[in-house]
C-alpha cells in the first residue's frame, strides 16, 4: 500500500521549529507519512514573491490533507489573508476548534471541553463590499450568509456531535439585532436540528455566549456559529485552557483539510527554541483523527498529556524553563 502524502507548510516565525517537533513526533507514533514541503506567507514573498504561490496551492489540490503552521500576511499593506484565502480557494467551509482541558497547564479552569464549529467562508469574512470613502470618512463591508452555507455548517456540527456523543449543540447568534443575516443563519440552524432529536439544542446570544463561556463554560458542549462570532468564540475558548499554545484547528471542506496551529507566528521568539508545539500537535492529532487514525492521535495525545501533566521539560508558558525541543523530547520518550 502506498504511503499518505501530507503537504506541509511550515509557515512563518516559530512556524518551522513547531511543525518539525509535529513531524518528528508523528513519525515516532510510526504514522508513515510522506512528506511535500512548500512556502506561504512571508516566507514564500522573500523566495517567490508572493505570498501564495501557485505550486503551494497545486500541491495543495493534488494531496489533498495539509499541515500548516502559522502564516504571516503583512498587515495594511493591501494583502489579502493567506489564511481567508485558502478556506475559500479549497471551499474549507468547517473550522473545528476543540479545547480540552490538560492537568498541568496555567489555566483557570481543569473541566473544558468544548468544540466550536464555525462557517469558514461566507459572513464578515467573504471580502465583498469593503470600501472606504474618497474623503476617508466613511468605511464599508458586505456580510453575506446563505442558505446553503447555513445548512452546511450546522450539518456539519450536529453531525459531529453525534460521532463524538455530544450531548447538546448550542447555536449562536445575533438575530435580535441582524434580522437578515444572522437571522438567516438562526432559522436554517433550527430547520437543521429538528433531524437530530437525539440532541439537546439551545441558542444564545453571542454577547450572552461570552459572559456564560466565563463564567460557566462546563455548560458547553458543541458550539456552531457564523464566521466573526466564530473567530472571537474560538478564541475565548481557547483562553479558558491556557492559551492559543493549546488550540489546535481544523478546516475542513468536501474533500481537501487544511490542519494548523491558530496562534501566530511570534517573530519575537522565532529562532531561540521557545515555543510551545502542542498547539500544532494537537492539529496533527485532529488530522489523524480526520484520516482514521485513531489509535496513533490517542497514543500522541496521551503522551502530551502526560508530559504537560508531569511538568516533565515544559515551556515557559506552561510553568517550566524548557524549549521546543526539550519538550518534543520528553513526549518522544513516552511514544
Amino acid at each position: 500500500m502506498s504511503k499518505r502524502t501530507i503537504t506541509v507548510i511550515p509557515g512563518d516565525g516559530i512556524g518551522p521549529s513547531i511543525i518539525d517537533a509535529a513531524i518528528k513526533i508523528l513519525d515516532k507514533a510510526g504514522c508513515d507519512f510522506e512528506y511535500e514541503f512548500a512556502d506561504a506567507g512571508l516566507a514564500a514573498l522573500e523566495k517567490q514573491g508572493e505570498l501564495l504561490p501557485q505550486r503551494t496551492l497545486d500541491m495543495i489540490e493534488k494531496n489533498r490533507i495539509t499541515l500548516k503552521g502559522p502564516l504571516t500576511t503583512p498587515v495594511g499593506e493591501g494583502f489579502t489573508s493567506i489564511n481567508v484565502s485558502l478556506r475559500k480557494k479549497f471551499s474549507l467551509y468547517a473550522n473545528v476548534r476543540p479545547v480540552l482541558s490538560f492537568k498541568g497547564t496555567q489555566a483557570r479552569y481543569d473541566n473544558i471541553d468544548i468544540i466550536t464549529v464555525r462557517e469558514n467562508t461566507e459572513g464578515m469574512y467573504s471580502g465583498l463590499g469593503q470600501t472606504v470613502s474618497d474623503d476617508g470618512a466613511t468605511a464599508e463591508a458586505t456580510s453575506i450568509i446563505t442558505r446553503q452555507g447555513a445548512e452546511q455548517i450546522t450539518t456539519f456540527a450536529y453531525e459531529l456531535a453525534r460521532k463524538e456523543n455530544r450531548k447538546k449543540v448550542t447555536i449562536v447568534h445575533k438575530a435580535n439585532i441582524m434580522k437578515s443575516t444572522s437571522g438567516l443563519f438562526l432559522k436554517v440552524a433550527r430547520e437543521v436540528s429538528q433531524r437530530y432529536p437525539d440532541i439537546i439544542t439551545e441558542e444564545m446570544i453571542v454577547d450572552a455566549t461570552c459572559m456564560k463561556l466565563v463564567m460557566n463554560p462546563e455548560n458547553f458542549d458543541v458550539m456552531v456559529t457564523t464566521n466573526l462570532f466564530g473567530d472571537i468564540l474560538s478564541d475565548l475558548c481557547a483562553g479558558l485552557v491556557g492559551g492559543l499554545g493549546m488550540a489546535p484547528g481544523a478546516n475542513i471542506g468536501k474533500d481537501a483539510a487544511i490542519f494548523e496551529a491558530v496562534h501566530g507566528s511570534a517573530p519575537d521568539i522565532a529562532g531561540k527554541n521557545l515555543a510551545n508545539p502542542t498547539s500544532v500537535i494537537l492539529a496533527s492529532i485532529q488530522m489523524l483523527e480526520y484520516l482514521g487514525m485513531a489509535d496513533k492521535a490517542e497514543s500522541i495525545r496521551a503522551a502530551v498529556t502526560a508530559v504537560i501533566a508531569e511538568g516533565d521539560r515544559t515551556t515557559r508558558d506552561l510553568g517550566g524553563t524548557h524549549g521546543t525541543t526539550d519538550f518534543t523530547q520528553a513526549v518522544i520518550e513516552r511514544l
